[in-house]
């Protein structure tokens, strides 16, 4: 995960680096907030729970590559481990690649709105550090993971509260795949980002 996240933190940066380069905006986010999602079901005797719930930490970037026209990439995933079944620890993580229209609203509010694709990474703690396998080199996991393709739908309302420093409100809709650990492939992210534009005009 650590790994994961350093290298979408460094394209973020690289991103911002080559905006002068560009011409155009790029625009890197901090965030936080939480998730909903509909209530556990029981299907052939079996409960299936909620992915509802829990603080979510997220890194997001983008460059406006035409006018108002863009692309841009986030990650997010559960800041704490959950129970599944009340039994073994999991974490979900939210990768996604999006194209992005950001309308001038006012002088000092930006709208934002998105769409693209991503995958969902389930990880189940195992507690044993060869729990997910060891590669070739010796670095051996402690979770086993379960991937599902997903889209990705959101938006937001980015405030300039100083320079080009924002704060935005957002939310994000997922529709996962086959998301057969759980009640429902369908799942919210809400919550807020502060970020910053550069190369802003």
């Amino acid at each position: 995960m650590k790994v994961k996240i350093l290298t979408v933190v460094f394209v973020l940066f690289a991103l911002a680096a080559a905006t002068t380069a560009f011409a155009q905006s790029v625009d890197v986010a901090f965030g936080a907030g939480t998730l909903t999602a509909p209530s556990a079901t029981t299907r052939n005797g079996l409960i299936y729970p909620s992915e509802t719930g829990g603080a979510y930490i997220s890194f997001a970037g983008d460059v406006l590559v035409h006018k108002r026209l863009g692309v841009g990439a986030e990650i997010a995933w559960r800041a704490s481990q959950n129970a599944y079944g009340n039994v073994a620890p999991y974490r979900p993580l939210f990768f996604a690649v999006n194209g992005l229209w950001v309308p001038q609203l006012t002088k000092h509010l930006t709208g934002e709105l998105q769409a693209g694709i991503g995958v969902e990474d389930i990880r189940f703690y195992t507690g044993y550090g060869n729990g997910g396998g060891c590669d070739v080199y010796g670095y051996c996991n402690d979770f086993v993971g379960s991937h599902h393709f997903m889209g990705d739908f959101g938006g937001g309302i980015r405030a300039y509260v100083w320079h080009n420093l924002f704060v935005r409100p957002e939310a994000r809709l997922y529709l996962i795949n086959n998301n057969a650990e759980f009640s429902s492939g369908i799942a919210v992210r809400y919550g807020a980002s502060i970020g910053y534009s550069f190369g802003r005009q």
